[in-house]
């Protein structure tokens, strides 16, 4: 889909589509339900921790465990049918084919050189290997940490999915190691904006000048 252009505007002043209404909707719900849920987890984890360290109050969400508890099941439920609707428009629509695949080792070792010796080219609206991998990656680690939340939420009305962990204790380890993944991807994910603004207007509008999207896909 392509916004219409201007036969009058100076080419590249021109803007044209490349964050389509339900990826700009759907990302800034999922940030919202992000931050609730991992707040309001570690105040619940503090309440009985896994490993020798707490998280200090300010970052955590919810009062008291009770109050926490009912943060992170609001949460997880409009992550859940956001991530639904998200994942749906993904397949149906072709914005997971057009924008992270394909997805080949040799793209993906030349773009981690490139991005570690601070080279890698932007383009607004194309998504290069690392970007590509790093999304599947998260989209993965979202449904990890839904389904691992579920088998420790209901260990005994769910306790073949319990099963399928191992046990209670290896679910509350998976859904840890899930969310640290969760929150690792959107400390990166912040870092690259500070280090790149101009991805985040397009994110907020949904278009970016044509001349940033010369070598890019059409969405």
């Amino acid at each position: 889909m392509t916004t219409a252009e201007n036969p009058l505007e100076p080419q590249h002043t021109q803007r044209r589509m490349i964050h389509p209404l339900p990826v700009r909707a759907t990302h800034w719900i999922n940030a919202f339900a992000i931050v609730c849920m991992v707040m309001s987890g570690w105040a619940i984890y503090n309440a009985s921790p896994l490993f020798a360290f707490t998280f200090p109050k300010w970052a955590t969400l919810g009062g008291w465990l009770g109050g926490a508890i009912a943060w992170h099941l609001a949460a997880m439920w409009l992550l859940l049918v956001n991530g639904l609707i998200y994942l749906g428009y993904g397949v149906l629509g072709g914005h997971f084919r057009r924008h992270f695949l394909p997805l080949r080792v040799a793209d993906l070792l030349r773009d981690l050189k490139d991005a570690l010796s601070f080279k890698l080219a932007h383009q607004a609206g194309v998504y290069n290997a690392v970007q590509r991998l790093m999304y599947m990656a998260v989209l993965l680690l979202g449904v990890l940490v839904v389904v691992s939340g579920l088998s420790i939420w209901k260990p005994v009305q769910l306790d073949s999915l319990v099963g399928l962990f191992g046990g209670y204790e290896v679910a509350r380890r998976v859904h840890f190691i899930a969310m640290a993944g969760i929150v690792g991807f959107v400390a990166i994910h912040l870092a690259l904006v500070l280090i790149v603004p101009g991805t985040l207007l397009p994110m907020v509008t949904g278009r970016a000048r044509k001349n940033e999207l010369k070598h890019g896909p059409q969405t």
